[in-house]
């Protein structure tokens, strides 16, 4: 089995080419992520990932979680990398000085969230949840609050939830029936909710779970839920973890992939009601749990990026060992590695190119999210949050769609032997299966997409960031190279098939709201085609650049444009199509009765 290496030299391209890694640390509070720390945390964090975390991802697969009498063990080796990954500091490198972290950028973290993501996803959704929730805590915890749970969840010896989802309510959070009992200072939380990831474990020694709930006489719908902190274990004076809450796991789930992640069940209040104390405001959980769920779902979508990596890796080394038939167009009778047969390439190329437009995309929205919240000018601020707030969906639910594509590529490069469980590529699989389902599926991102995103401010983001695309289609035409040229033809094609389906998005948005909600997943795709084809221009026009200085390494460089070209000539090729299917596709869709189906 091939063994994860990080892609740091391409995550290190990104960064500088792409993100603008030396404009994000001149920005007030950053000016620890000089190149040189930056290339060490990259670095030794691809030691650790490969050395400790990815070792464990197939063993943890096979093995999984298991529960007993309300307790939860993670698959062997779990814990003992748990607690080297606390103490290398990884749970703390992009928050607040101030409560413990490193206060590093968002654009650092990413990468870095990536290789974990890659080695074994398993494992990085631990760090995922925690990480919400300190981001929620961070900007509408009490200051008591703080003191008492950001510091330890910083560090990684207390980790964190995100307590949504109940039997009777999916996504519909309006249906949310959780109750929350005022007592004195607190609250008694009493109802059970599902899918609570890591609800449960033997990694930390308390879990800090955010519940939405109901107070008495709050207001029907989602106007009506509140935020609480429920802890494990109580907090003493001293920080010490206490006595235990009145909340514990019903039972686990048996799930299609990420088996060694416990998904729990939980019941809170079975005797008096578990302790719960509220964030903020009463009736405005929503709005701080989206705090939470707009973390949770960037890092979502960088789990198809490291899923996207991880099976391109995988079959790239079968492809390069296994020989199979004659190689076409060759003499003799020898059977060749796979990796010379025409469509093997197309698909090894096809997985290459949508693993570096997928990270490029998503290192190029962290930045985004360090100058929304870091730029010492208001309307800068402005501007990236507005880009940010419409690259997340498109982030979230174009990475991990692409991801089960590619991880599928994976298993067809493998042939018979990838579906067989030995090999490994299957994991990969079904381990994407759920990324466009969690925090949000992939239509409920493409909804937001079309509704707040676009729709809303008459496309304004949408069309802002479409005059940048355009801008960079030009400067390929211009370049006065073959393969420059034909990726600025491709994205300028690209740039505008978007830009009207943005316009027939506004224009019908309110009065025929169901036609442009009928296309809103394709149209949702093409936005990260063209998108992640910027992207991927940008990133041939900086290889050129180079090449044309005689910098850097000729043959990466040559590569990055060939892969761009690709990138152009297959995925982006697309977008025209998908024009169609977004602004003429609804009749087909709504055409049937219910009877009819």
């Amino acid at each position: 089995m091939s063994e994860y290496a990080a892609p740091v030299r391409d995550m290190q391209f990104v960064l500088r080419e792409l993100a603008a890694l030396d404009e994000i640390a001149a920005l007030p509070g950053f000016g620890d992520a000089t190149p040189d720390v930056v290339e060490q945390i990259l670095d030794e964090s691809a030691r650790f990932c490969a050395e400790v975390l990815a070792p464990l991802n197939r063993p943890g697969d096979v093995e999984g979680s298991t529960w007993r009498d309300g307790e939860v063990t993670t698959p062997k080796g779990f814990k003992d990398a748990y607690r080297q990954f606390t103490e290398g500091g990884w749970n703390a490198l992009q928050f607040p000085a101030e409560h413990g972290g490193q206060g590093l950028p968002k654009l650092v973290a990413a990468p870095v969230m990536e290789m974990w993501k890659a080695a074994n996803l398993s494992f990085s959704l631990c760090p995922l949840l925690t990480g919400g929730a300190i981001e929620a805590l961070l900007l509408r915890g009490s200051d008591a609050q703080k003191r008492a749970y950001l510091p330890k969840m910083i560090a990684g010896v207390w980790t964190g939830t995100m307590n949504l989802t109940e039997p009777q309510a999916g996504s519909d959070l309006a249906q949310v029936k959780t109750r929350a009992v005022p007592a004195g200072d607190h609250y008694r939380i009493f109802g059970q909710k599902i899918f609570i990831t890591y609800g449960e474990h033997d990694l930390a020694e308390n879990i800090v779970h955010l519940v939405l709930a109901r107070t008495p006489g709050a207001p029907a719908g989602v106007k009506g839920i509140s935020l609480f902190v429920v802890p494990k274990f109580l907090p003493r004076a001293d920080g010490t973890p206490g006595e235990r809450n009145d909340l514990r796991c019903v039972s686990i789930e048996h799930k299609l992939g990420i088996h060694a992640s416990p998904t729990a069940v939980m019941a809170y209040g079975d005797k008096d009601g578990a302790i719960g104390h509220l964030v903020g405001e009463e009736n405005r959980g929503l709005e701080y749990m989206f705090i939470m769920m707009n973390a949770a779902r960037f890092a979502v979508g960088m789990e198809g990026v490291a899923l996207c990596e991880r099976a391109y890796q995988k079959a790239l080394a079968y492809a390069k060992e296994r020989l199979q038939s004659r190689e076409i167009g060759a003499s003799g009778s020898q059977p060749a590695p796979i990796i010379r047969h025409p469509d093997v390439r197309r698909m090894l190329m096809s997985m290459k190119a949508q693993a570096e437009a997928t990270r490029a995309l998503a290192y190029v929205a962290a930045a985004h999210h360090d100058r929304a919240h870091h730029h010492p000018d208001e309307a800068a601020r402005a501007r990236s949050q507005a880009l940010l707030d419409l690259l997340i969906p498109v982030v979230k639910g174009w990475s991990t769609e692409t991801a089960i594509e590619v991880t599928s590529t994976g298993i067809q490069v493998h042939g018979g032997m990838g579906f067989i469980e030995e090999t490994g590529a299957a994991q990969y699989l079904r381990d994407a299966r759920i990324t466009t389902i969690y925090e949000g599926t992939t239509g409920i991102q493409a909804n937001d997409l079309i509704g707040r995103k676009v729709a809303r401010e008459g496309g304004a983001t949408a069309k802002a960031v479409l005059a940048e695309v355009e801008r960079t289609a030009g400067a390929l035409r211009d370049a006065g190279a073959a393969n420059l040229g034909v990726i600025g033809a491709r994205l300028a094609a690209g740039r505008k098939a978007a830009a009207e389906c943005v316009d027939w998005i506004v224009a019908n948005a309110g009065a025929d709201p169901k036609a442009v909600h009928a296309g809103a997943v394709p149209f949702l795709k093409l936005c990260g085609i063209v998108l992640g084809g910027w992207q991927m221009g940008r990133a041939a026009l900086a290889a050129q650049a180079r090449l044309a200085r005689g910098e850097g390494d000729a043959a990466f460089l040559q590569a990055k444009i060939a892969t761009a070209r690709f990138f152009a000539d297959h995925p982006l090729a697309h977008a025209t199509a998908l024009r169609d299917v977004v602004v003429e596709g609804a009749p087909g869709v709504l055409a049937l009765s219910d009877e009819q189906f």
